[in-house]
């Protein structure tokens, strides 16, 4: 603005000079003229007129030129090579300014690629330096990563958000395999770092086994950890076994805090069902074949009499055959019914009787606003539960008395028997029917906002135990005796020793240890620190409102300012229409190649999850989000998240260039373009682009994701849609 303020000035004052003599010249004709002599001057002057303002707007346009010629190659071009010195300090080290222009113009440019040579090589020699210390730290690092990928147990490791730091080639596997889409996309969806595990796990059954450990911690300075057995969407049994990771203690035994957790896993559904089919089996065996032993066992008593008549001996002997037969038969028909599995035993866990009260008292308290106590808790005794629905159930019981019998305070009771142990929920108040207490078990557990498909009773079957109401008349109380399995106590673990060195596995990022979503909103978070999904789509034309359709969606992630390449989602789409020859010639995809794949509606959802909890960032953002705009009512699926586009920003930071094609800002960048006009291909060239874009915003004061929508608006480019 202060450039154009200047030309428009310089245009001003040339004009005033221009014109000045013609002024001048008519003025002096005007005060001539009231002499006497002015008939004569006017004579003289007069045909000199037309000439003089003919030759003084020459000037004057003459004039216009020069400065216009001036301003371009002095204040553009100074302009330019600015921006292309913010280019070779900040985002491409390779790039040089070209040398053109005036002599002045190219005399700087000259010094300053000298200046630009010698910071390479200043560079160059400190990069070096670097690398060789890095040398140490990199051989710890393979090393883990070597160990980590020949781990036959799923690693996964989160901070306190639920956020994946870390996983290995088997999670990788095991998490594809878990996806409710396994024909989109590779199932990519749920696994990456950044991402969050309650894409898997529900919230509380997390949030339930850190407690646990906090709780264990608190009590023990042993190693604590907590497992349990959940179902996934897709239907698989996980067994999941979480250990803490604890802050580096103060010396002398300072306290630790956990900061986030471990979870290995074991895809047990295949186990689960073996076992169940094969106690079935034994099941059947047992009970089926008991009746038939004892009818062959009398009939071959009988036959030992000697006196016995034939008739009878020939009755008994078919006794015999048919039910040797009917045994046979039975045998048979329970190996070929082997597969089907019938309701069987729920893998249970092992934990101290004492934490499972611990917990159930502060779910109570803090859901239910319950206050409870405890009455006579055998600490030495251990159980084998379930304890996440166990815990349901309790707190469902509990909120049950205390909304319809105005029970004010519970208390918990924990007793030995034998291979049982009963736990006791007590209350003081009326009595309850056994009507009532039936159809508690009945229903299905609610408790305020959150809902369980189980019921009271399915929990309790699910641990092979009992339930039932009893009465103390004299204390004017009653209780629910729950009858649950025992557990042989376990030996105190020793702490494991600490592990020397940092070695990381491929995929890794323990930097997100310090996220924390809960510690500012989203439009404050510098761009450096945000989750991003790149994305670009491949159509069969330009005009989504007219019904062309996506052919293809490819995307890639960006967490914590790094490119996660091997965390990808790629997919081809069936658009059910015409694939016209001119969007053919472009992006290659022929229709034999869309033949078979699965359509918008089953790819969208797929392609939402993988996106979901970050921003999203595309090249001309305003094209590829109208077509998933478009398919909002068709799928139920709504991107709502932040946008951010790379063309726009490109307008943002660099507005004298001529082009912001993403071929045009890749080679200003010097990111090397492959795969283009492919949907992955040229994700991964946006996202490249936008990570050299970072710092060059930053230079202009724009770091928040708040700052890059609000400057991005105000670009040009922000106006067109399609």
């Amino acid at each position: 603005m202060v450039a154009r303020t200047r030309f428009v000035l310089a245009v001003i004052v040339l004009g005033l000079l221009m014109t000045g003599p013609f002024v001048v010249t008519a003025l002096l004709v005007w005060l001539e003229a009231k002499g006497p002599t002015h008939a004569l001057l006017i004579e003289a002057v007069a045909p000199h007129l037309p000439l003089g303002a003919l030759m003084t707007l020459l000037g004057f346009a003459v004039g216009v030129a020069i400065v216009r010629n001036l301003f371009r190659q002095y204040v553009q071009g100074l302009l330019r090579m600015a921006e292309n010195l913010s280019l070779m300090l900040v985002a491409n080290r390779e790039f040089r300014v070209k040398e053109s222009g005036p002599p002045e113009v190219r005399a700087l440019a000259r010094h300053a690629n000298a200046l630009a040579e010698q910071r390479d090589a200043l560079l160059q020699d400190v990069e070096a330096q670097i690398a060789r210390a890095k040398d140490s730290v990199e051989e710890e690092k393979n090393r883990l990563a070597a160990l980590m990928s020949e781990l036959t147990q799923s690693v996964v490791v989160c901070n306190l958000d639920g956020r994946i730091l870390l996983y290995n080639h088997r999670a990788r596997a095991q998490f594809r395999a878990l996806s409710d889409a396994p024909g989109v996309a590779d199932g990519g969806e749920l696994i990456g770092l950044g991402r969050s595990i309650y894409g898997v796990f529900e919230r509380n059954l997390i949030a339930h086994a850190l407690e646990t450990i906090e709780h264990r911690l608190q009590r023990s300075k042993t190693q604590a950890v907590a497992n349990f057995v959940t179902t996934t969407r897709a239907g698989q049994l996980l067994r999941v076994q979480m250990a803490p990771v604890l802050s580096v203690g103060q010396e002398g035994g300072g306290a630790r805090s956990v900061t986030g957790f471990i979870l290995m896993l074991d895809n047990i559904t295949r186990t689960f069902e073996t076992e169940s089919r094969r106690d079935q089996m034994l099941h059947s065996l047992t009970e089926g074949n008991r009746a038939a032993l004892a009818n062959v066992r009398a009939a071959a008593e009988m036959l030992e009499y000697p006196d016995l008549q034939d008739e009878l001996r020939a009755r008994f002997r078919k006794v015999i055959r048919d039910d040797v037969a009917a045994m046979s038969v039975r045998l048979d028909r329970t190996a070929s019914e082997f597969a089907d599995s019938l309701k069987a035993r729920w893998p249970l866990e092992e934990m101290l009787g004492a934490d499972l009260i611990a917990a159930a008292q502060r779910r109570i308290e803090q859901v239910v606003r319950l206050p409870t106590k405890l009455e006579d808790v055998d600490e030495s005794l251990w159980v084998k539960v379930d304890s996440f629905s166990l815990m349901q159930a309790l707190t469902y019981l509990a909120n049950r008395l205390s909304d319809e019998f105005e029970v004010r305070e519970v208390r918990f009771r924990l007793t030995g028997a034998g291979r049982l142990v009963h736990l006791d929920l007590i209350w003081s108040g009326q009595a309850m029917s056994t009507e009532t207490v039936m159809s508690w078990e009945l229903e299905p557990m609610r408790i305020g906002d959150e809902n369980s498909p189980l019921t009271v009773r399915d929990v309790i079957e699910r641990h092979d135990g009992e339930m039932w109401l009893e009465r103390e008349k004299v204390r004017h109380r009653a209780f629910f005796r729950i009858l649950l399995p025992a557990a042989v106590p376990r030996e105190p673990a020793e702490a494991p020793l600490p592990v020397e060195g940092e070695g990381r596995p491929e995929y890794y990022d323990f930097d997100l240890f310090k996220w924390s979503e809960r510690s500012h909103p989203l439009d404050e978070r510098l761009l450096s620190e945000l989750a991003y999904t790149v994305f670009d789509t491949e159509t069969t034309g330009l005009n989504p409102s007219n019904g062309d359709e996506i052919i293809q969606i490819g995307a890639t992630r960006i967490v914590n300012g790094k490119l996660r390449r091997q965390e990808s989602f790629e997919q081809l789409v069936d658009p059910r229409r015409h694939l016209p020859e001119e969007s053919i010639r472009i992006h290659g995809i022929t229709p034999d190649m869309l033949s078979g794949q699965p359509p918008i509606a089953k790819v969208l959802p797929a392609f939402h999850a993988f996106a979901a909890d970050t921003v999203l960032i595309a090249h001309n953002a305003a094209f590829d989000m109208r077509f998933l705009q478009l398919k909002e009512d068709l799928t139920g699926i709504r991107f709502d998240q932040p946008v951010l586009d790379t063309l726009l920003l490109s307008a943002v930071i660099h507005p004298n260039q001529e082009s912001h094609r993403l071929e045009a800002i890749a080679e200003r960048l010097n990111v090397p373009v492959q795969g283009r006009h492919t949907a992955l291909g040229d994700a991964t060239v946006t996202a490249e682009v936008f990570l050299k874009l970072i710092p060059l915003l930053a230079e202009k004061g724009i770091r928040t994701l708040r700052d890059a929508r609000q400057a991005a608006e105000k670009s040009y480019y922000a106006r067109v849609n399609y």
